[in-house]
């Protein structure tokens, strides 16, 4: 999945590989998120300690089907990875990253997936690919995500990183080794620093 691969939902307008929305101009409010969980003035960063899984990490393992009846982020949070790391509720804290391989987020379209792991505490997720649907998911909810094969092959579970998504550098302050990602484009920025295309478009 490519950023420019990114398409809107129907309440936006496409032309070409630009996603525009109609009458609407923001400014776009450099931040830094911090483990507090909390973003201050500066430029659009994340931190914390990584949570690593493999490849091919699909939506049914990020939340169980048997919690979908709840569409509440608070709820679904606590079930959050539980069929793959039963320990992941009890040791993320907030600010975390989440790292993975090829293809995370693969199999159903649900938006609860990206919701829990935003819910969570998780301010960034890296992997080499994500699926299709879900990369659009994430960002549409507000969850920034960001693909580096490189930096998703060499970081290891408990690495502290930060993440500069206006540069797209990734720096693992454990390692002190550096991996480059594509930065988000200037829209994706506003709908991310908004919290999600909804309130984007309400600004």
């Amino acid at each position: 999945m490519k950023i420019s691969d990114f398409q809107a939902p129907s309440f936006a307008f496409r032309t070409s590989s630009e996603i525009c929305f109609a009458n609407h101009k923001t400014s776009l409010e450099r931040r830094t998120f911090s483990l507090s969980g909390k973003w201050s003035n500066n430029i659009m960063k994340a931190f914390g300690k990584v949570h690593k899984y493999g490849d091919n990490v699909d939506t049914d393992v990020i939340i169980p089907a048997r919690y979908l009846n709840s569409a509440d982020p608070k709820e679904l949070a606590q079930h959050c990875m539980e069929d793959i790391d039963k320990d992941f509720v009890n040791n993320v804290k907030e600010g975390d990253i989440m790292v993975a391989v090829q293809n995370f987020g693969c199999g159903s379209s649900r938006e609860h997936a990206p919701l829990s792991i935003k819910a969570s505490g998780i301010s960034c997720v890296i992997a080499s690919t994500f699926a299709r649907i879900f990369y659009r998911n994430a960002i549409n909810i507000g969850l920034p995500i960001l693909e580096c094969a490189e930096a998703a092959e060499n970081i290891d579970s408990g690495d502290e990183v930060e993440v500069d998504f206006d540069t797209g550098v990734i720096t693992n302050k454990t390692k002190n080794q550096t991996y480059k990602a594509q930065p988000f484009p200037e829209f994706m920025k506003d709908i991310i620093n908004a919290g999600g295309l909804l309130k984007s478009l309400k600004k």
